[in-house]
């Protein structure tokens, strides 16, 4: 069993295919329940704003999971005949919660497709939009810039939400699997922060490169070193800049940086395979709540346990993280 969730409220524990909600929960308050003790997330103070969503890496079109150019670790997994693709079947799952959870928006950040076609694209608009409408935001992902795939809305642009912004920026780079984020960007998020008197939360596609490591790799798989170093300075700089999210690396993390104070640096793990997860964002008037949830329906969740074995079982792992990555409060007024 796994205790997967725990919001201010609830708390969810996975069992195989079975799912064990428990709600109505108390905010701050330890429970002891299926075998596990916990602490449920403190409410920050004020009003419920909004609640928003993220996913990432959706990859639509992709037809085998579990394969790195250059890792042959296996094992690899695959739809079997006549079934379903897994990415369309993860990702009709995925946007019925969304749908279900009633969200005032979602962001869907990068790696909509597999090898960066035009169908590939549409396919993720078909599936995505006729649910969603204006509430769907998109931006690129290193999977449609390595192939020269433009889509999406002009970026960077910004998602305003009651009580948050949220700021939308590319950090994709043409020909490329790593990741950037040029001066005219990162000028315009500087800006953006000066002129928003409430909290700023950026969504990219790379995560950042932690300033404080003892390597300085110029393949970095994220956001290259230098573009990481400005904009962790742009978001020190401003503290209305509550946090960075992201996805590429297929896994749930947060980690915090001494230049920038609490603020998050957060990925969350893909769609397409285990844990097969979006993010909830809970916006209060004195903080917000990151949540992350596994898709529920009983196919997603079967092949979510099917491809926790990848590389060379090493992924189970490294993709789910610990709670604290998963589910946890930021941006809080004080």
């Amino acid at each position: 069993m796994e205790l997967t969730t725990v919001a201010d409220d609830e708390a969810a524990v996975h069992d195989g295919l079975d799912v064990r909600v428990h709600a109505d929960l108390e905010p701050d308050t330890t429970y002891e329940l299926d075998g596990f003790v916990f602490r449920t997330l403190p409410r920050p103070p004020g009003e419920l704003l909004c609640r928003f969503g993220t996913v990432n890496d959706v990859h639509f079109g992709e037809v085998e999971a579990g394969i790195i150019e250059g890792m042959e670790l296996g094992p690899t997994f695959s739809s079997g005949p006549g079934d379903e693709p897994y990415p369309e079947m993860m990702n009709r799952h995925a946007v019925a919660d969304l749908v279900a959870a009633d969200l005032d928006a979602v962001v869907v950040k990068g790696d909509l497709t597999s090898r960066g076609t035009e169908d590939e694209h549409q396919a993720f608009l078909d599936c995505y939009e006729p649910a969603l409408g204006d509430r769907l935001h998109y931006v690129r992902g290193n999977h449609e810039s390595y192939h020269g795939l433009h889509v999406g809305p002009a970026t960077p642009f910004a998602v305003e939400l009651p009580g948050v912004t949220v700021a939308v920026v590319d950090t994709s780079l043409d020909g490329r699997p790593n990741g950037g984020l040029d001066g005219e960007q990162l000028a315009w998020l500087r800006d953006l922060a000066v002129g928003t008197a409430g909290p700023v939360l950026v969504a990219g596609h790379h995560h950042c490169w932690n300033p404080e490591s003892g390597s300085r790799p110029d393949d970095y798989f994220g956001i290259d070193p230098d573009d990481s170093e400005r904009l962790i300075e742009v978001v020190a700089a401003h503290p209305n800049l509550v946090g960075y999210v992201a996805g590429h690396t297929h896994r749930n993390r947060v980690r915090r940086f001494s230049a920038t104070r609490d603020v998050p640096f957060v990925e969350v793990a893909s769609v397409k395979e285990f844990p097969g997860v979006w993010a909830e964002y809970r916006v209060f008037e004195g903080g917000i709540l990151q949540i992350v949830r596994r898709i529920s329906h009983p196919d997603a969740l079967a092949w979510g346990d099917r491809t926790r074995a990848m590389y060379g079982g090493m992924f189970e792992a490294y993709a789910f993280g610990e709670l604290a990555d998963r589910c946890f409060a930021f941006g809080s007024a004080a």
